[in-house]
């Protein structure tokens, strides 16, 4: 394994010192306008982008509307201008000398969409670490398998599947940090489930097709709406106005009887003004693992009235999922012999699911200098999961023991649905400013409430006693209330350096059933106030060179279970995090390269211990010092004329400085205790690296080699051998060929083989230790992921 880690370091390092080989001696400046009158200060444009297209060169306009590329080589050259909310504008040049350009960039004739998620989006003065995800990058893999799969070649991220597949119920972590502490934004909306702060991309299945753009933001980011983000942010982009009529279908199977149809359309725009855009989507799998079959339905439609200052949209979207539960692992003991055993044989032990999204958002340039962005949103969630309990006590349903003549009986075999019934409504708002000069500014924020129904039904139980069908054993309703509050700032000093600043305060109330200190189990609230300071500078060197450096302060509240299997007594404190970033980035013709340093300081983040409190639950407990620090590097470098290879590697420590791990013991009944100092934080591999090879060797056509290697990962806080997954590696090839007929604006025929060389491998899994016979025994229980397999796919576009 180590020569695998040295390979990924080795590439990594050649990319750190390419440079490039032929010194070219041309430059392009100019100036960036919006009309071609007279300039004046306020006609210059800032921030304009400025790319030569087909190489990594690149640069943005000045504070005063300027620009500057310089090394040049002679010949054609495609120069590209483009900034939010004017219409881009492409110049061909045969450069044989020094140019001087002048550009003129015409405002849009309507709206764009892009305007609501700029205030929560980072750009190239935010000083921070981030990946920008087209929706060209993501139709590439786009063929059933979950977002979090389609960002599986991104910095830092490492992804999971319970079904194996990639379909059905996924995970996703970035830096380590796990999907509760990853913040998601649904143009601009909080997305992340209130209570437990994950994220369930299973309940808006194919969601994919109809995005239009994805950022994601490593470590504290910018100041966003909803959960905290510990880890990173994904802010996520619907359709964007789609000025033509189209028609889209997408055709895709393979292994494990995953298949995927879904039908697109739009009307274009109608009377200069209105649009309509509309999606159905199905997605079935069996999955690799025994039973684990997904039933995956959607829609997605979306309305809107669009003039030259303002457009008002309404989505609705809908996710309906019906899953096998493939949630309780395969242990270890099995692995070698029956990697794909599902603990569950019960037919209906389902998950079953729907979830409906509404969105009104809208916008208005309330001058040239001042966006108003608001939004209203509604999310009705109801469903449950389905289970067998064989052998159940009737106490654990608050239910008498059966007598029956003589005999007392205790215990039933039982079928329990466990319900969750939710309304998620609230707003969210952005007032941004642009001075086309030196500053731009937001003040932004949201309200938003959660009220989460939790309850569970008995519907068959083979001694029934006194019971009905649907008897309800629990009924928990919760309340939480969140709200925040940021204004950010960017400023130019000079041509060269340029400052931000980014001040947030939020606020969380939470109402749920927990216990008291008699342990009577009554309602109970909590409340918690967050400021989250952000600031940074950025310093170009030259044209071709950028150096950054920030630093971030996050928040983030406990979960349900920290609250409702807790006293106010033995309830653990709210996590931060100080989240230090610097780097540095160079792009030439050939070569596009970032270096990110970063080291996330961690006081009362909270982790698994096997102590018990005080209710007797196993909670989390607050660790006082943690830390993350690494160096993240991506590059893309163009290797000939028709082979690109963009490549990222992580490489890090993620370490408890000092950490108590509880074990219960049965021989005596009792509790022990085990020290451990500088131990690596559970599910945080040391390195994690991705590369993809794309070959041209003819129009239409790219062949694409995806290799993704990360580091062993321990499943708990012990750095105990005994208790990790393995570190892993996997090869794709990809196919894709494309053609334009007559008939058809564009049809894409693509092949994916997945993990080529059959690695078997796990990428998540869990734990639990105890003593028995004076000896510490771990049970470990993993997630095996599919060996060698396919998808093809076809995809129609009039």
């Amino acid at each position: 394994m180590k020569k695998k880690t040295t390979y990924y370091a080795s590439l990594l390092l050649l990319l750190c010192l390419s440079v490039c080989q032929v010194q070219a001696q041309l430059v392009i400046s100019g100036t960036v306008r919006e009309t071609d009158d007279q300039a004046t200060a306020s006609q210059l444009l800032p921030g304009a982008a400025i790319t030569i297209e087909g190489t990594y060169i690149g640069t943005f306009t000045d504070a005063s509307g300027n620009f500057r590329l310089t090394n040049l080589k002679p010949g054609p050259v495609s120069v590209r201008v483009s900034l939010l909310g004017y219409e881009p504008q492409t110049q061909m040049l045969n450069l044989t000398q020094d140019v001087t350009l002048p550009i003129v960039l015409k405002k849009t004739a309507i709206a764009v969409d892009e305007v609501v998620v700029s205030a929560t989006r980072a750009n190239q003065k935010s000083a921070i670490a981030y990946t920008d995800v087209s929706r060209r990058d993501l139709d590439k893999l786009n063929m059933g398998q979950d977002i979090p799969q389609l960002l599986n070649f991104t910095p830092s991220i490492v992804t999971t599947s319970d079904a194996g597949t990639g379909v059905g119920y996924t995970g996703i972590r970035i830096r380590g940090s796990d999907a509760t502490r990853v913040n998601v934004t649904l143009n601009g909306i909080p997305y992340n489930d209130a209570e437990s702060q994950g994220t369930f991309f299973v309940d808006m299945p194919d969601f994919a097709s109809s995005v239009s753009s994805i950022q994601i933001q490593r470590g504290v980011g910018t100041s966003t709406n909803g959960a905290g983000a510990f880890g990173a942010s994904v802010n996520i982009q619907t359709n964007k106005l789609e000025a033509k009529p189209y028609a889209e279908t997408n055709l895709s199977a393979g292994s494990f009887g995953t298949r995927k149809v879904n039908v697109l359309a739009g009307t274009g725009l109608l009377n200069n003004h209105f649009v309509l855009d509309a999606r159905l989507s199905k997605i079935n799998s069996d999955g690799y693992v025994d039973r684990a079959f997904s039933d995956l339905k959607s829609f997605y439609l979306s309305g809107g009235y669009y003039s030259d200052k303002s457009f008002i949209r309404f989505n609705v979207f809908s996710g309906q999922e019906r899953t096998y539960q493939s949630w309780g692992g395969v242990p270890e003991n099995l692995l070698k012999t029956n990697r794909t055993f599902n603990p569950y044989t019960y037919e209906n032990e389902i998950d079953n699911y729907q979830q409906d999204n509404y969105q009104l958002i809208g916008s208005h340039e309330l001058s040239r200098n001042w966006r108003l962005n608001t939004s209203f949103f509604y999310t009705k969630g109801k469903g449950y999961y389905e289970q067998y309990r064989p052998n159940d006590k009737y106490s654990n349903y608050g239910l008498p023991n059966v007598t029956i003549g003589d005999s007392i009986i205790q215990r039933t075999d039982i079928i329990r649905r466990r319900w969750l019934a939710n309304d998620y409504y609230g707003t969210v708002f952005s007032l941004d400013y642009n001075s086309f000069g030196k500053l731009t500014a937001n003040i932004g924020g949201g309200w938003n409430q959660y009220q989460g129904g939790h309850y569970g039904e008995i519907i068959w139980a083979r001694v029934a006693g006194n019971t009905n069908i649907r008897d309800r054993y629990y009924n928990d309703d919760a309340v939480k209330t969140d709200f925040n509050l940021y204004a950010k700032a960017f400023y130019q000093f000079s041509p060269k350096l340029n400052a931000f600043a980014d001040m947030q305060v939020r606020t969380v109330g939470y109402s749920f059933l927990g216990f008291n200190s008699q342990l009577q189990n009554v309602q109970q609230s909590a409340s918690l106030t967050f400021f989250n300071p952000k600031a940074g500078v950025t310093y170009t060197l030259n044209d071709r060179s950028t150096v950054y450096a920030s630093v971030g302060v996050g928040h983030r509240e406990p979960n349900r279970d920290d609250y409702t299997q807790s006293t106010p007594q033995s309830r653990p404190k709210a996590e931060q995090l100080i989240d230090y970033e610097a780097g540095y980035k160079i792009q030439s013709s050939g070569l596009a390269f970032t270096a990110n340093l970063y080291y996330m300081d961690y006081k009362n983040q909270l982790a698994l211990s096997g102590k018990l409190n005080d209710v007797g639950a196993a909670n989390r407990i607050n660790i006082p010092v943690s830390y993350r620090a690494g160096i993240e590097l991506e590059a893309g470098v163009r290797l000939a004329k028709n082979l690109r290879w963009n490549v990222n590697a992580t490489f890090s420590q993620n370490k408890v400085k000092n950490f108590t791990e509880y074990l219960d013991n049965f021989d005596d009944g009792s509790q022990q205790s085990f020290q451990y100092r500088e131990t690596d934080i559970s599910f945080s591999p040391n390195v994690i690296a991705g590369s993809q090879l794309l070959f041209t060797p003819a129009k239409g056509l790219e062949l694409g080699l995806l290799s993704k290697h990360v580091g062993k990962q321990y499943l708990d806080n012990t750095s105990n051998e005994g208790r990790k997954l393995n570190a892993y590696t996997t090869n794709d090839i990809r196919i894709i060929y494309s053609i334009k007929p007559k008939f058809a604006q564009e049809i894409a025929f693509t092949l994916l083989f997945n993990n080529v060389l059959n690695e078997l491998y796990e990428s998540n899994g869990y734990t639990f230790a105890y003593i028995a016979e004076g000896k510490v025994t771990a049970e470990n229980a993993y997630y095996p992921q599919a060996g060698r397999n396919f998808l093809a796919g076809i995809r129609v576009r009039f």
